[in-house]
């Protein structure tokens, strides 16, 4: 579809380049990284271009390049370089052995955290297991490694739960509280309870107790939304989260931290291959709904923006980072933003257009291999709005069914699924944040030009349009093998 798709606009802005560069291959050979969580996409995706950066581990399609330069001794290159760690960041040490927890502190030099639980509404004891004393039990092994010279904790940029306007790249501290600073704001004098991190975490492992029945789990999940959203944070991932984060700037002591706020992370730009995904990315379900008929409106602001950046862009900017801070080893935690909706916005509008200008070229196809035919996505500016229209459009289908004005189970679970979509996405999809990334831009100057050219992260030059229409969605859908219905 190249041919004939025209453009969004860009930044245009032109890059800075510095002759010396920060040195990042020459930083990279021969170092020791922990990397947790280094099954999931992103992990995956940095692995990767460490061990291509730098060839002085998996079977995924992602490092068939690999595979392909190795040859016959892939297996053994990467088993000379990689060490599998059996590990859980809910337990003390990890749970690792005691023989790889000596090997780890006397050898590694870098830490990379990015496990974690993404689920939006998830427990809230098990969030915060994960999310706030996770990177705690992190910290605590980096504090032993003899040879360390950066930690670096992978969060989310929206930590900054229901901040508005543009928000600046600045650490947590201890107790910070959302719903305090909009009250300032907007109502001086409101009464807003104070967050205590520590008695958070208390009151939240306690409650698992407190509850009984066959709800538990439901009255877990309902207490983290709860508590979230009472001091500012749109769900229990955002808030569990910006607690982690707080708990790493209060016990990190001397040793530096860069903590790297992403936004929603989706397929490779350019490396190693474009489009590569794995896994359902945020705004798939939505992309995978409408192409299949299931989703003919959302609630959207079409004026909002959906701040998106692919993911080797990210491993790109991860990497300078840890060089430009590990490489001084000067106590200090620094924030990066890696973000688009400041430098290289991305209207909800121009997004819902791409999707229905592909899939309308380009038609999907059912079970018995006959084409689907969408319409432009209707858009609802409330979600009462929204949900007459799912009404309308249940009783409108049920009319052309076979079974009369019975809904059919599939039929009934598609139209779940979207109000569940609706309500899952709904404190973003009216979100009004835009993220600076002043801080990354300074650091994309510091590369030189071969630096820019091989660890690219210039958000501010993708085309929108060319990404959505010929690298993400056909990446999606290639990837993507339980797209079709059953």
């Amino acid at each position: 579809m190249r041919d004939h798709l025209s453009s969004l606009p860009n930044s245009g802005r032109e890059k800075t380049v510095n002759s010396d560069g920060l040195g990042i291959v020459k930083f990279l050979t021969g170092k020791v990284f922990l990397i947790t969580g280094a099954t999931g996409f992103l992990a995956k995706v940095l692995v990767e271009k460490i061990l291509r950066t730098v060839p002085d581990i998996v079977d995924s399609e992602l490092f068939r390049c690999m595979g392909k330069s190795h040859d016959n001794v892939y297996r053994e290159f990467i088993m000379n370089k990689l060490v599998p760690v059996v590990g859980n960041v809910c337990e003390s040490n990890l749970g690792m052995e005691a023989e790889l927890d000596d090997l780890i502190t006397n050898e590694v030099e870098i830490i990379v955290h990015s496990a974690g639980n993404t689920s939006f509404h998830e427990r809230y004891d098990v969030a915060l297991d994960i999310n706030t004393l996770g990177p705690c039990r992190v910290l605590s092994i980096a504090k032993r490694c003899t040879k360390l010279t950066l930690f670096m904790h992978v969060s989310t940029e929206y930590v900054n739960g229901r901040r508005q306007g543009v928000v600046s790249e600045k650490p947590f501290y201890l107790g910070e509280n959302i719903a305090r600073e909009k009250a300032s704001l907007e109502s001086p004098g409101r009464s807003i309870p104070v967050l205590d991190v520590e008695a958070e975490i208390k009151m939240g492992f306690d409650a698992r107790y407190a509850f009984q029945g066959n709800m538990v789990t439901q009255k877990m999940k309902d207490l983290g939304l709860e508590r979230a959203r009472m001091f500012g944070w749109q769900d229990t991932y955002t808030f569990t989260k910006a607690m982690g984060e707080m708990m790493i700037e209060s016990k990190r002591k001397d040793i530096p931290v860069v903590i790297v706020r992403p936004s929603i992370i989706e397929s490779t730009y350019k490396e190693p291959m474009p489009g590569w995904v794995e896994g359902i990315r945020m705004m798939d379900p939505i992309v995978l709904s409408y192409v299949k008929g299931e989703l003919t409106g959302f609630p959207i602001d079409t004026k909002g923006v959906i701040d998106v950046v692919p993911v080797d862009m990210l491993v790109n900017a991860m990497l300078s980072a840890m060089v430009k801070h590990g490489a001084v080893q000067r106590p200090g935690l620094k924030v990066y933003h890696i973000a688009s909706s400041v430098v290289n916005p991305l209207l909800f509008q121009d997004l819902i257009n791409c999707m229905f200008e592909y899939f309308d070229s380009c038609p999907y196809t059912d079970v018995n291999g006959r084409p689907i035919n969408i319409k432009r996505m209707k858009v609802f500016k409330s979600m009462d709005n929204f949900y007459s229209h799912i009404q309308t459009e249940a009783v409108q289908r049920s009319a052309n069914s076979s079974q009369g004005k019975i809904l059919s189970r599939r039929l009934q679970r598609s139209l779940d699924m979207v109000k569940h979509l609706a309500e899952l996405y709904e404190p973003y999809t009216f979100y009004g944040g835009r993220f600076d990334n002043t801080n990354t831009q300074k650091l994309m100057e510091e590369l030189s030009q071969e630096e820019q050219r091989d660890f690219n992260f210039d958000i501010g030059g993708i085309d929108w349009k060319d990404y959505i229409c010929n690298i993400h969605i056909p990446g999606l859908l290639r990837h993507r093998q339980k797209v079709r219905d059953p």
